[in-house]
């Protein structure tokens, strides 16, 4: 199952490479918390609708409802997905940014693997790695001192 999602996830990352914005264009708004470097490496796509992998044996595992679901955002890898009129939200950014994060110090099995297990066992607003996201997401958006959020989250991960 999990080489038929990244199987998915690559596919639909080629066929959104040329509609990517590199995420360097939030440099300024991002000091301090996200190194050049990193937003240099990450990038976001506008769309109409999140792409989400919809097979039927995700929805027989349980992720149905998180399927369903109408989010604002979706990370794969370094790239993340933005819903059409949401692309100036840099709270979004910001807690999409933590994803790419998560899925570069994990790696993409290892993510995956978590990610699912987390969204089974506690439900998505309370798995950890959302829970880190939003937090952090949070600090931001209350004007919080910026810190190195990748050091962060390799840290407490």
């Amino acid at each position: 199952m999990l080489d038929k999602i990244n199987g998915w996830i690559d596919e639909t990352l080629a066929n959104h490479t040329s509609e990517r914005i590199g995420c360097e264009c939030m440099a300024t708004d991002f000091e301090g918390y996200y190194p050049p470097a990193f937003l240099a490496d990450s990038f976001y796509v506008i769309v109409p609708q999140l792409p989400k992998p919809d097979f039927p044996e995700l929805r027989q595992l349980g992720f149905g409802d998180l399927i369903d679901t109408d989010f604002n955002g979706i990370t794969y890898k370094n790239t993340y997905f933005v819903k059409q009129g949401k692309e100036r939200n840099l709270n979004l950014h910001f807690h999409e940014l933590v994803h790419v994060l998560q899925w570069q110090t994990l790696g993409a099995e290892a993510f995956m693997i978590r990610y699912m297990d987390e969204i089974l066992k506690y439900g998505y607003e309370d798995a950890p790695l959302e829970k880190m996201a939003f937090a952090l997401e949070a600090h931001f958006m209350e004007g919080g001192a910026p810190f190195d959020i990748g050091a962060h989250v390799r840290q407490k991960i």
